[in-house]
């Protein structure tokens, strides 16, 4: 076999006319047709440059290091290229995180990004040994190596450029490239992390820069479900999924891949598969959906249980009023999902919102600054509740989608407290304790286990 140039760009040939995966390869004999008899055909093929990311449960032990390292090893002798980006192992980050809490109750952010980065640059470092065992050269590369510049904020900063030289070179000799995942150098040249998830960001980033041809994102399941399995049996994995049904199921509850992540892939273009690092087999694909293809009216139904409801009661009813209020919410970085203001009765009105419920307390700090500011009533927290949604693209075009579920949540005994809804998306807040009845009757209401 031989080859001309290198990377991503080069193409292979082999005198068998075979590709290195051992495909036949297909091709025109030109020429004098004696002389093709003659000749054995030569076969020009691109190799394909592939991102593939592996979650912390992938990689959560020796052993699933090495697994992972066979599966890059596999790719490579297929003839492809390969840029792998691994998450910290097992509960690596979490450890980290509670190892902070046991030596101080100060965690200044620029301290706590630079320890909880660590578990990163110790699963590259091992992914790496694991490689050159196989004999797969390779090299590791933190964030600020692979070239993520992000902003200052620490705990959750925001990608603002990537320039992967040093991954181009690695990968334009023909070794693995293996990116430690979640993390920067912020402009003050800071380590940064990019938050829970950000392994998939750090990924998409990556392949939209090298200019991948697909970004394999490895979990523990088998890729992007109807509804949750460990809730509803009868669940079925999506051979395909669009990124803007994909980007309201992740926003609502969806837990892989990040909703960062396919916010990216969506804007840049990048084809995802999402698949598992446990049986290898083929997942869900998510990219564009051809503006031809029929529509699912509704393709899943997601739950969320980690919000919590806060009501603003007695608020006067003139123009600034919401403005104040979730101004000062934003300054605090509290991120406020679903609001409901009631119809104005004698100048007053109640604000309903659901925020994480992480951030409950200082939510509820801030507001009770803010009812004696804006002449309010009193505020009021509700960490019982749970919100259920439906995703689908055909919804467009359906009429009578979300009159279907409130009926099926009617006859389930579910009561709805706010809704809210997208073009794509319905999405009810109910009791927590009756969100896993909401799921499993909306589920069957819609057929998406025959779909």
């Amino acid at each position: 076999m031989g080859e001309v140039g290198g990377g991503a760009g080069r193409l292979v040939f082999n005198a068998m006319g075979r590709h290195p995966n051992n495909e036949p390869s297909r091709h025109r004999s030109a020429g004098n047709p004696q002389q093709s008899r003659r000749v054995a055909p030569v076969a020009w093929l691109p190799v394909a440059l592939i991102v593939q990311k592996f979650g912390g449960t992938s990689v959560g032990d020796p052993d699933r290091i090495r697994a992972v390292a066979d599966h890059v090893a596999r790719t490579k002798r297929h003839g492809d290229d390969v840029v792998l980006v691994v998450s910290a192992m097992g509960k690596e980050t979490d450890d980290l995180l509670r190892l902070a809490s046991d030596v101080s109750g100060t965690h200044p952010g620029r301290e706590m990004d630079m320890l909880i980065t660590a578990g990163e640059r110790k699963a590259m470092a091992l992914m790496c040994m694991a490689l050159h065992d196989m004999g797969v050269p390779a090299d590791s590369f933190t964030g600020s190596q692979a070239g993520f510049l992000t902003d200052t904020t620490h705990g959750n900063a925001k990608i603002l450029e990537v320039r992967p030289e040093r991954v181009r070179v690695a990968v334009d000799a023909g070794r693995v490239a293996v990116v430690g995942g979640s993390q920067g150098v912020s402009t003050d040249n800071d380590v940064t992390f990019l938050g829970r998830g950000g392994s998939d960001t750090t990924a998409v980033a990556l392949a939209h820069a090298l200019g991948a041809e697909i970004c394999e994102l490895y979990t523990d399941v088998t890729g992007v479900f109807t509804t949750d399995p460990r809730l509803v049996p009868t669940a079925r994995r999506m051979d395909r999924v669009s990124y803007e049904e994909l980007l309201e199921m992740t926003a609502s509850g969806c837990p892989k891949p990040s909703m960062r992540s396919v916010e990216y892939a969506r804007t840049h273009g990048v084809r995802l598969h999402v698949r598992s690092a446990f049986t290898w087999q083929e997942g869900t694909w998510v990219d564009e959906r051809e503006p031809t293809m029929e529509q699912a009216i509704v393709s899943a139904v997601t739950h969320d249980a980690s919000e919590a409801k806060m009501t603003i009661a007695g608020v006067p009813d003139h123009a600034g009023v919401a403005a104040t209020v979730f101004r000062a919410l934003a300054d605090l970085d509290v991120n406020v999902d679903l609001i409901v203001q009631n119809v104005s009765e004698r100048g007053v009105t109640d604000i309903s919102f659901t925020v994480p419920r992480g951030d409950i307390d200082r939510t509820l700090e801030e507001t009770r600054k803010l009812v004696a500011e804006i002449g309010a009533v009193g505020v009021d927290a509700d960490s019982t509740i749970a919100r259920v949604s439906i995703v689908g693209a055909g919804m467009r075009s359906n009429p009578g989608v979300a009159a279907t579920m409130f009926e099926t949540l009617a006859e389930t005994g579910v009561n709805i407290l706010m809704i809210s809804t997208s073009a794509i998306r319905v999405s009810c807040v109910v009791a927590e304790g009756q969100v896993e009845e909401a799921v499993a009757a909306l589920h069957e209401a819609f057929g998406l286990a025959d779909a």
